[in-house]
């Protein structure tokens, strides 16, 4: 009887997402273009936190420092590395590149405590020379974060809006030639982004990734609390909690499809895991922002919203199916072998590959789009992969919820190849 009852309960929520995925896939495919060159008057903040980046810095800051765009300067902070960081950073481009070092027991507070660090730089050195907030767009980029050369042009005529508060831009891997877990990141990312996040600006519900996502800061200071600690909450997504508080503060999120910042695949399952726990942790703090959604946020984006805060529970929830299914398929062959009618019907194979694969051959013509040299046939085929690529986040989801439930909240950061 549980069991049944578990099985019926992970279909329901299967087809309800896949009714929400549909959705979200016909919206997605309508393109809104904004073609125009970067207004001079804006000055584009590129904010690195770093701990011990030695091996990914240089490069990324050549990247930066190498942008098509006139006003714009990378800030880097050191938060309390003990490599080569702080020389990395001193080595590059002395016009483009400014460094704050951040020291123990200051340091290693985590992301947010880092980025908001930065932020009080900037107006304390006076690297803003009284700039109109409104007219400074603060990107942050992960230190391994390769900005693509058009970006900036790609991401400034949606600030030609007042009311757009941040635009993220899409997410790739740069070493997703490195293997198939590289390959299914990418198409994670790519997925995501291409579908999920380009449909959700016509919910008004666009969410923040933490790697090339840009900003107002003019948006950033509405977000201050009256401790002063700055914008960024010190939860383990601090990126999701500050897009929908930016969003309940009455700015606009946009996703830009134009352009991406290319960011490392993790290349080791057990290290895979372990990043995605620590994100499955922080969504589940972010339950914490239902009561400002339902008061500040209006009725469609919040209902999306909630959607999206309550995937934890879901993925928890549909964690128990493949256990379930094997369990029922069990006893019906175990009674139909009994009563002598061996079980023959196709639907035990037909059913549960149309539950769990009809996404495959949308999320394959996707990626084909976006990965030109891969080919549909071998898209589609990777998307089949995909599906059981996402069980890693089962696995990551109860760790993740153990590690909530007995108050463990420090991370040890993803290390860098």
């Amino acid at each position: 009887m549980i069991t049944e009852v578990l099985l019926w309960s992970s279909i329901a929520i299967i087809v309800m997402a896949a009714c929400y995925n549909s959705t979200l896939f016909v919206l997605s495919r309508r393109r809104v273009r904004r073609d125009r060159g970067p207004r001079a008057e804006r000055l584009y903040v590129f904010l690195l936190a770093c701990l011990n980046e030695e091996r990914v810095l240089a490069e990324s800051l050549a990247r930066i420092t190498a942008l098509p765009a006139g006003n714009f300067l990378a800030l880097v902070i050191d938060d309390g590395s003990d490599d080569r960081t702080s020389d990395i950073a001193r080595a590059a481009d002395p016009e483009r590149v400014r460094l704050l070092r951040r020291e123990l027991p200051n340091a290693r507070k985590g992301k947010g405590a880092a980025l908001n660090a930065g932020i009080r730089h900037l107006r304390e050195s006076g690297i803003l020379d009284r700039r109109d907030p409104s007219d400074v767009i603060v990107c942050v980029v992960d230190a391994d974060g390769r900005l693509d050369p058009h970006i900036v042009q790609a991401v400034d005529p949606y600030f030609d809006d007042p009311r757009t508060g941040a635009t993220q831009v899409g997410v790739r891997m740069y070493n997703r030639h490195k293997g198939l877990l590289a390959r299914l990141q990418d198409m994670e990312f790519v997925i995501y982004g291409d579908i999920f996040q380009s449909a959700r600006r016509y919910f008004g519900s666009v969410g923040m990734g933490g790697n090339g996502q840009f900003m107002r800061l003019s948006a950033l200071d509405t977000l201050s609390d009256e401790s002063g600690k700055g914008p960024w909450s010190d939860s383990l997504t601090e990126d999701l909690d500050l897009g929908v508080r930016l969003i309940a503060r009455g700015w606009t999120n946009h996703h830009c499809t134009t352009a991406a910042v290319s960011q490392q695949a993790v290349l080791d399952v057990r290290r895979l895991v372990r990043q995605r726990s620590r994100w499955f942790q922080g969504h589940l703090q972010s339950a914490g922002l239902v009561p400002l959604i339902l008061r500040e946020v209006p009725t469609r984006a919040a209902v999306d919203l909630l959607y999206h805060l309550s995937s934890p529970v879901l993925i928890l929830l549909t964690s128990l199916l493949p256990l379930s299914f094997l369990v029922a398929t069990g006893g019906a062959v175990v009674g139909s072998v009994e009563a002598g009618r061996p079980l023959m019907s196709p639907m035990w194979v037909l059913g549960p590959y149309v539950l769990s694969f009809t996404a495959a051959y949308a999320y394959g013509w996707v990626y084909s789009r976006r990965e030109r040299g891969l080919g549909l046939v071998r898209a589609v085929l990777l998307s089949h992969l995909f599906v059981f690529y996402g069980y890693i986040w089962f696995a990551a989801g109860w760790w993740g919820l153990w590690r909530m439930l007995t108050g463990k909240r420090t991370w040890l950061k993803t290390a860098r190849t």
